[in-house]
């Protein structure tokens, strides 16, 4: 059986996308995930001062959730956690990437740049091997076999 925290880590890392939002607030939005090495147990998002992630951060931090559906890397999660604003320079140098550049007319010097930590608490996951292909094959071997198809490993995961 899979480590399913230790696989979420490994995984998100190469995660382009995923859907964030603030409890409560009713939706989520497309966001880029980002990982700093340096500061395990966080995932980090870069966004303009004026959106309504940032501002709703901006008395501190809030219930949160991430959800990521990505089949590349046979990773889909829906996790809960905190939200909160991050002064931490060390970080954004970290993360910051030519995609994040692109919004940014002053990189990520400029004054609109705002750094969120999601700091994960709990959550589902589930992994598999192989993404699209690898499914259609467990499809295709079910129904010449009789034998379920293998959908991976599931299951609940605290941080």
């Amino acid at each position: 059986m899979a480590d399913l925290k230790r696989e979420f880590w490994d995984r998100v890392e190469d995660v382009h996308s995923g859907m964030l939002g603030i409890k409560g607030q009713g939706r989520l939005v497309p966001m880029s995930p980002q990982i700093d090495d340096d500061v395990p147990g966080a995932v980090w998002f870069i966004t303009a001062k004026g959106t309504d992630l940032a501002k709703g951060v901006e008395s501190g931090p809030r219930d949160a959730q991430f959800v990521v559906a990505n089949d590349s890397e046979g990773l889909w999660a829906d996790i809960d956690g905190t939200l909160e604003r991050s002064t931490d320079r060390e970080a954004l140098d970290e993360v910051w990437n030519f995609v994040a550049d692109a919004w940014f007319e002053g990189g990520k010097h400029d004054p609109d740049v705002c750094l969120l930590k999601f700091t994960p608490a709990s959550g589902e996951v589930s992994i598999t091997e192989g993404g699209g292909a690898k499914f259609l094959y467990e499809i295709a071997k079910a129904h010449v076999t009789d034998q379920k198809p293998d959908e991976g490993e599931q299951g609940p995961v605290t941080f």
